[in-house]
């Protein structure tokens, strides 16, 4: 999800464990089910996803994928009459998998960024992770929270501008859970995550809302937009996702998954696609 950078090590660690399978087209589920596009996938019939465990955006629950992402992939595969077939692995694993060519995509809020697109191929923006502020009186400027005690992860890109905007008052958390812990026991008085994860963990009377953009926040003025890599070879596929993903954009789906999932329906407008170098 964040910018994080996956060893190629990871690959070869994870080899053993790798979906398996050959290419093969993609075939129809049924008889009378006809797919949008022709490409070919890891398994014939079916669609290899890998993922790990990120509400809102990802999970794995039974056989099922579900969150943001996996709505997405669900809708993609109805579209192309493909089956979905879904793997949980370790953070660190999932691009390898998908650069060796051993899972057909990765859902997992994946960020555009330079360093992945060298290894993958990435898909069109499809929506952003929006920067947020959770507080008990819905602030939304980061004006706002100078004199307060304001606690972030580390990781998300907005971490070094905050830092140099609020100074000692920001606390940097390892994960999640940890500022959550806090800011309910009154430790902290704001946190700022993403608008996603802040929606699906908030507690109380807390409020999220979307930050304001703020000069000297970057992120704040251009979020980062989340796209599902794919193996970089197989361009037939990502020409697909690309037209699939632009269809459920223009019938309105896209948006209304955003928002069953808990995101803002603004996260759908991602403006002109960047990479985060």
């Amino acid at each position: 999800m964040k910018n994080q950078k996956t060893a190629f090590l990871a690959a070869l660690a994870f080899g053993a464990t790798a979906l398996s399978g050959c290419s093969a087209a993609a075939t129809a589920q049924n008889a009378d089910c006809k797919p949008a596009h022709t490409f070919p996938t890891v398994a014939e019939g079916k669609l290899s996803v890998v993922l790990y465990d990120l509400p809102p955006f990802s999970k794995l629950e039974g056989n099922k994928v579900t969150g943001v992402d996996g709505d997405i992939v669900n809708a993609i595969a109805e579209m192309e009459c493909l089956t979905v077939s879904a793997k949980s692995v370790a953070t660190a694993a999932n691009i390898p998998t998908v650069q060796a060519g051993r899972a057909d995509v990765s859902i997992a809020a994946w960020y555009r960024t330079a360093s992945r697109a060298e290894i993958v191929g990435l898909t069109d923006p499809i929506y952003t992770d929006q920067m947020a502020i959770i507080s008990k009186d819905g602030l939304d400027d980061a004006e706002q929270l100078k004199g307060k005690s304001v606690g972030t992860v580390d990781g998300y890109l907005w971490v070094d501008d905050m830092k140099k905007l609020l100074g000692d008052s920001l606390k940097v958390y390892p994960t999640t859970l940890n500022m959550n812990q806090d800011l309910a026991a009154g430790r902290i008085d704001v946190g700022i995550d993403s608008y996603g994860s802040a929606q699906f963990n908030k507690k109380g009377d807390l409020k999220v809302a979307v930050i304001k953009p703020h000069e000297a926040i970057a992120a704040s003025k251009e979020a980062a937009q989340i796209a599902i890599p794919v193996p970089q070879k197989n361009t037939e596929l990502l020409a697909a996702l690309n037209a699939d993903l632009k269809t459920l954009r223009e019938s309105g789906k896209l948006e209304e998954i955003l928002k069953a999932n808990g995101l803002d329906a603004s996260a759908a407008d991602t403006g002109e696609a960047r990479l985060i170098k």
